[in-house]
């Protein structure tokens, strides 16, 4: 290349590069306020859909559903037209399927609350996991439903009881003992450790207490049961299995005393007093009939 072309190609790349240089905060600032607008635009929307979406509830579920029992056809009529409008609305799913649940049309709800999860996993997949342990007692679905719960918001609660308790009472009926009782122990003991014995629930002392009982450590369990009355002195579930214990430890008179006494809460209707005990049979509650 001749010396002559050298320079021109220098001076006009040199030329480039300072124009470049020059331009680059422009560029900058442009694109910038490129994002900026995308952002903004982006969030009015979420805002105009969610806004949307709540004058969808508002017209449908609000102002005609709630107006019919819990399980008329009114109701899911009114609740799928505010569907057909917008499908993607998360809560109007989870209340289409919850009267199925407590009907015990477990199949047909599953499909529901499935969609419920698809469009807000944040709020309804620790519901649906309630729901699988609780209501159609798929108790491994439950398992990985609360697991995959815990890594996104650790140990939360729903329907007033730990991830963790959720997750020993599937494994507590899927006959995984042990694994049960420790992770029982490991709530409790972390409760109690944070927020003091008062924050422990009877029923977690009830099931931990049964998670020994069929380990067959009927000793151990005594104690726990024991515990479990002090919160809950007419507790028939806890008497029952409490007085198996006793049987099983030669203690056949105090076990006898302690199953009438059993029996006669039970009739007085004290058992597991969890709000959902209407619709659904709860794990070891007992069958007096």
């Amino acid at each position: 290349m001749s010396k002559k072309l050298v320079k021109i190609y220098s001076i006009i790349t040199t030329k480039t590069i300072t124009q470049f240089i020059m331009l680059k905060p422009l560029f900058i600032i442009t694109f910038n306020l490129f994002l900026s607008f995308s952002c903004i635009s982006q969030n009015q929307e979420t805002i105009s859909k969610k806004e949307s979406q709540e004058q969808i509830i508002e017209k449908y579920f609000k102002n005609i559903a709630l107006k019919h029992s819990l399980y008329s056809r009114e109701r899911e009529e009114a609740i799928d037209k505010g569907l057909a409008e917008d499908s993607t609305i998360a809560y109007l799913w989870q209340q289409k399927a919850m009267p199925l649940f407590k009907q015990g049309k477990y199949e047909l709800g599953m499909e529901y609350i499935d969609k419920a999860v698809k469009y807000n996993r944040a709020r309804y997949q620790s519901y649906r996991a309630f729901i699988k342990c609780i209501f159609a007692k798929t108790y491994k679905e439950a398992i990985i439903d609360f697991k995959e719960c815990k890594l996104s918001e650790g140990n939360n609660y729903e329907m007033d009881h730990s991830y963790n308790f959720y997750i020993a009472l599937s494994y507590l009926q899927l006959n995984e003992f042990e694994m049960a009782e420790n992770i029982f122990k490991e709530d409790i003991e972390s409760l109690q450790e944070k927020k003091g014995l008062d924050w422990v629930h009877h029923l977690d002392l009830f099931y931990y207490g049964v998670s020994k009982y069929e380990q067959k450590k009927y000793h151990e369990a005594i104690d726990i049961f024991e515990m479990a009355l002090k919160k809950y002195p007419e507790f028939s579930d806890v008497q029952y299995y409490y007085a198996i214990c006793l049987a099983r430890t030669n203690e056949p008179d105090k076990a006898a005393d302690l199953f009438d006494q059993a029996k006669l809460n039970a009739e007085n209707g004290y058992t597991i007093n969890e709000d959902n005990v209407i619709y659904e049979r709860y794990p070891y509650q007992v069958r007096w009939h």
